[in-house]
């Protein structure tokens, strides 16, 4: 199968179920709101070795926020709710309260499964912090040194789908990392999914196993140019650079919609095929299927 230029391999991404939670975190300003994304996102690229998988899901307007500022939708993927109900508190606190001038609230408001948000952050108030309100919703207005902390008192969390892949094969690094730009940016503007790896994309694509025993995962050498005749290669013999791109969404369809308008802004000239990663079907139930996907048209 051809997609311009490009060949398309016969192979599927494998998939796995996490849990997901969705946070609105608005500001006084862009240069405020985009501080604390960088900083909530931050050293959230893979639950191999970090605590969530976090990223940029969109940016909102201001009639889109609770608070009529600017604001910002972000996701946050790990295996289990309780897992995140470590670390989305610990980044809000960290990173988003020590922000100027931000707030948080729940995004994700009707989900059944609650984590511990404002409920946990309240208690740096010393005593001084109030609850407030609204309808069905609670907050807490935590006093700090430019006003107060508005911070919604839960989270949802919900199950989602990790693991989603583009692999680009391309003549020249330029061409691939062009390429995979290109792939990333569509996917940017796509709802319900991220691309948690800086920005975007992998260079250091993992397989499961180690011949260290103390790790879980290491450098998928099979897609390593400089490994070529040392190991069972999946490259294309003219390939000199490879990029992944992984994605996590909140369903099979976001995923879908993710491989689909990746690929499709990835392919052309000087790249040779667009592959995805997968285990033999031993790591996630979920398999997405590339050529089926670029196919399909997001519903």
């Amino acid at each position: 199968m051809q997609l311009r230029e490009t060949f398309i391999v016969d192979t599927f991404a494998e998939a796995f179920r996490m849990w997901y939670a969705r946070l609105i975190v608005t500001a006084l300003d862009e240069e405020a709101l985009a501080d604390a994304v960088r900083e909530v996102t931050g050293y959230a690229s893979s639950v191999i070795a970090c605590d969530v998988e976090a990223g940029l899901e969109q940016s909102l307007a201001p009639a889109d926020t609770p608070d009529g500022r600017v604001g910002a939708a972000v996701m946050f993927f790990g295996y289990s709710a309780d897992a995140l109900s470590k670390a989305v508190p610990s980044r809000i606190g960290q990173c988003v309260m020590t922000c100027p001038t931000t707030a948080a609230y729940d995004g994700l408001p009707t989900a059944e499964t609650r984590i511990a948000l404002g409920n946990h952050l309240r208690f740096f108030g010393d005593g001084f912090q109030k609850s407030k309100r609204i309808g069905q919703r609670r907050f807490w207005r935590i006093p700090v040194m430019d006003g107060e902390f508005v911070v919604e008192a839960t989270a949802g969390a919900a199950k989602g789908i990790g693991g989603g892949s583009l692999i680009i094969e391309a003549r020249t690094q330029l061409a691939a990392l062009l390429s995979a730009r290109r792939a990333a940016a569509a996917v940017a503007q796509l709802a319900g999914v991220i691309a948690p790896f800086p920005g975007g994309l992998v260079r250091s694509g993992s397989k499961v196993g180690s011949r260290y025993k103390a790790l879980r995962a290491s450098t998928n050498d099979a897609w390593c140019p400089t490994l070529r005749g040392r190991v069972d290669s999946e490259l294309h013999p003219e390939t000199e650079c490879a990029y992944e791109l992984v994605f996590d969404g909140v369903d099979e369809q976001a995923i879908r919609s993710a491989m689909h308008y990746a690929a499709h802004a990835a392919a052309g000239s000087d790249i040779l095929r667009l592959s995805a990663a997968n285990f033999g079907g031993n790591l996630g139930k979920f398999q997405f299927h590339l050529r089926e996907v670029v196919e399909i048209e997001r519903a």
